[in-house]
């Protein structure tokens, strides 16, 4: 698929079909009859968009307004507040209601540049942020990242950002936090579950530009791939790697690693799924309130019949998890490592008339066998830990048992194919 389709999968600009209320440059005067016992009528200028409001079944808007009142006619600094500030706060705790960690509101100012970061360069640390128990979590912090240089791990739980607590803070806002000019320093106070207290650890932000795969060809004819990120590069330069590897000696398997990989494009773990499952295998479906779509592979299943291992861990998210669990569920891998992350929540972002927007969660992922993803994960069919602070390489073998682990069982495979 082409980039223009890939980039829609990742975000969505639709139109958004709830009206909230906004304000006028006019000023109505509105009477507003608030409170049940001593019902009074709270007059309510420089607003528009009542109207709206009556389209909700059942929902008294008169708290809000009496609210509204109170802090115009008490608050001690109610005119250092514009009225559209107050608005914007209002629509961002609605948001904030749903109680769901991926749904965000943008004021048209922090929705420009959110639109730049997903289009453009930034510095940061180069670190995925989830969150885990209502607490800030890092996914995985991406290879030769300034994360990654520091010692950052996934799971890692980030308690404050420059002396600010996450608590109560949403991933983007973090995010925010954490990006800033390169060169410059950001402060992180994290916990590690086997560090049993906090430290604090200075990260110099970088330009960060996402590592897409290394592969090698290790003995016993086994070829392993580590994929970083499916990014729109992913699908050409994973052929690539293929292509050359084959091409060199007789390819017996093939180790999968998808730790730390953080996911990326929908359509890219599709056309990878293609390779490894016959043309029309359900890979996973997007299931909405209402509908469904069905992604299935549609390549040309070139290595149906090449043994295959993928190793996940606790930073293997999104596309990683979706491009594992099909591979699983159609019986054409085994998985080898730790619980993944559990990312499986679509997200799109809805434009509203004055330049803000929510992004929203619309559906979430069911693999082919119905489990969904999110908040669940994939636990492999052999759990393996791994060492504290081990990096997993191809050449380090002996350090990582995960590895190991998935040699082995390769190894088995290869040997049953060539009897056989």
């Amino acid at each position: 698929m082409g980039s223009t389709v890939m980039q829609r999968k990742l975000v969505k600009f639709l139109v958004l079909t709830l009206i909230v209320v906004g304000i006028g440059g006019t000023g109505y005067l509105f009477g507003l009859t608030v409170g049940q016992e001593t019902p009074k009528t709270v007059l309510v200028q420089g607003v528009t968009g009542l109207e709206a409001g009556k389209t909700t079944a059942q929902v008294d808007f008169g708290v809000f307004w009496q609210a509204w009142d109170v802090i115009n006619r008490e608050y001690l600094k109610h005119d250092t507040i514009n009225n559209q500030t107050k608005v914007y706060g209002a629509v961002r705790g609605l948001v904030q209601s749903l109680g769901d960690p991926y749904t965000q509101y943008f004021n048209p100012v922090d929705n420009n540049r959110f639109q730049q970061d997903v289009s453009g360069s930034f510095g940061g640390i180069g670190a995925e942020l989830g969150l885990r128990e209502d607490r800030l979590v890092v996914i995985t912090p991406l290879k030769g990242s300034p994360a990654s240089k520091v010692g950052l791990e996934a799971g890692d739980f980030i308690v404050s950002i420059n002396s600010t607590s996450t608590e109560n803070l949403q991933v983007d806002e973090a995010v925010n936090l954490i990006r800033g000019p390169e060169n410059t320093t950001v402060t992180l106070s994290i916990y590690r579950e086997s560090w049993g207290k906090i430290r604090e650890i200075s990260i110099k932000r970088e330009k960060i530009s996402v590592p897409t795969l290394d592969s090698e060809i290790l003995s016993d004819h086994i070829l392993y791939i580590q994929l970083y990120s499916f990014n729109a590069q992913a699908s050409q330069l994973m052929a690539k790697a293929l292509q050359d590897s084959f091409s060199k000696e007789p390819i017996g398997g093939i180790i999968l690693d998808l730790r730390n990989n953080p996911g990326g494009y929908l359509e890219v773990a599709v056309d990878m799924a293609g390779w490894f499952l016959p043309k029309g295998t359900l890979v996973v479906t997007e299931q909405g309130i209402t509908e469904k779509e069905e992604f299935l592979a549609r390549g040309n299943g070139s290595l149906l019949k090449v043994p295959l291992v993928v190793i996940v861990n606790q930073g293997s998210a999104s596309a990683a998890e979706i491009l594992a669990g099909a591979l699983r569920d159609h019986k054409r891998a085994e998985l080898v490592g730790e619980q993944s992350f559990g990312k499986g929540t679509i997200q799109e972002l809805k434009s509203l008339k004055d330049g803000s927007a929510i992004k929203m969660t619309i559906a979430h992922w069911v693999l082919p066998k119905g489990q969904i993803l999110e908040g669940n994960g994939l636990v492999p069919d052999y759990v393996v830990k791994m060492p504290t602070s081990t990096t997993a390489t191809a050449s380090s073998t002996k350090a990582d048992p995960q590895l190991l682990k998935a040699r082995e069982i390769l190894k088995a495979k290869i040997t049953t194919l060539f009897k056989a």
